[in-house]
């Protein structure tokens, strides 16, 4: 099937990379000309408008950072695209902003997916993500092989909405290990230890986890670009928990104490850069001096 990519910035592109080397041909659209013309180096077409993707794709993949760029996109599938195309949204965005673009695709016969994904743009790369799957079992079914070709796992969660849900889950989790990561690095840091050492020890041991292994590299060598994931969008999904989990009545006293130290590292000048760089917010707060 002939897959296009609306949205081909550090995740999209790494997705698009990854299928055409599993032999799909892609067509994809970004606002970014250079993201356009990267997509076109690699071996993908690029569209003029997401339109030029919507009449183009069979199966549609979006990877958007805003609202209105689902909105946007949402209307221009609608007006351009052949009944029965699939769209598989991978953002992670609020559940009724999804549930109403669902709706006005329906009425245009294409069904939206509700598909976010585990994993950071480094781990896209590798192909080592995980789809939330979750909407219209059988068009799930139909995108496995290209979600195959950019991911190592599917989960199928059932209705629509409930791979957002898990999502919320993940990355509620996610926000925590990092922000704990950075505190073990600046305490053994400050005790004298070697970054190295850290990281060798602690992924050895019992306080070992999945974004240690992959943040605390980072925070040893505090190099924090090119980002995999940016600390300002990630603080737009953190903002979309935390609405999650009020409209639940749920407290999360954890992740809410994450909050300042994230919104330091923007106020420090680290919003564009990795967010691993929650380590060097700390380490200013605790008085570490690196050896050059």
């Amino acid at each position: 099937m002939k897959t296009g990519i609306i949205g081909v910035g550090i995740m999209g592109s790494a997705i698009a990379r990854n299928l055409i080397a599993a032999g799909f041909p892609v067509i994809g659209f970004d606002i970014a000309p250079e993201r356009r013309n990267e997509l076109a180096a690699m071996g993908g077409a690029a569209a003029r408008d997401a339109a030029e993707v919507a009449a183009s794709a069979d199966v549609i993949l979006t990877s958007l950072p805003s609202i209105a760029a689902l909105d946007e996109t949402a209307a221009a599938v609608r007006g351009a695209a052949r009944k029965g195309t699939i769209v598989a949204e991978l953002s992670t965005l609020p559940i009724e902003v999804k549930e109403r673009n669902h709706a006005v695709l329906a009425e245009a016969g294409v069904t939206l997916l509700d598909c976010p994904l585990s994993g950071t743009g480094a781990q896209a790369v590798n192909r080592d993500l995980v789809v939330f799957a979750s909407g219209e079992r059988d068009a799930v079914e139909r995108c496995a092989k290209i979600f195959a070709g950019f991911a190592r796992l599917t989960q199928y969660l059932g209705a629509f909405g409930n791979g957002s849900k898990m999502k919320f889950v993940a990355n509620l989790l996610v926000a925590i290990h990092n922000v704990a990561t950075a505190e073990a690095m600046v305490l053994g840091l400050k005790a004298g230890l070697a970054a190295d050492d850290i990281v060798r020890v602690v992924a050895s041991g019992a306080g070992n986890s999945r974004v240690f292994e992959l943040r605390a590299p980072l925070m040893a060598k505090n190099a924090y670009r090119p980002a995999t994931m940016k600390i300002d969008i990630w603080q737009k999904d953190m903002a979309v928990i935390g609405d999650f989990a009020k409209r639940l009545g749920v407290a999360l006293p954890t992740f809410a104490a994450t909050v300042p130290v994230y919104n330091a590292a923007i106020g420090s000048g680290h919003g564009d850069e990795d967010t691993a760089a929650v380590c060097a917010v700390l380490e200013a707060m605790a008085g570490v001096r690196r050896n050059a």
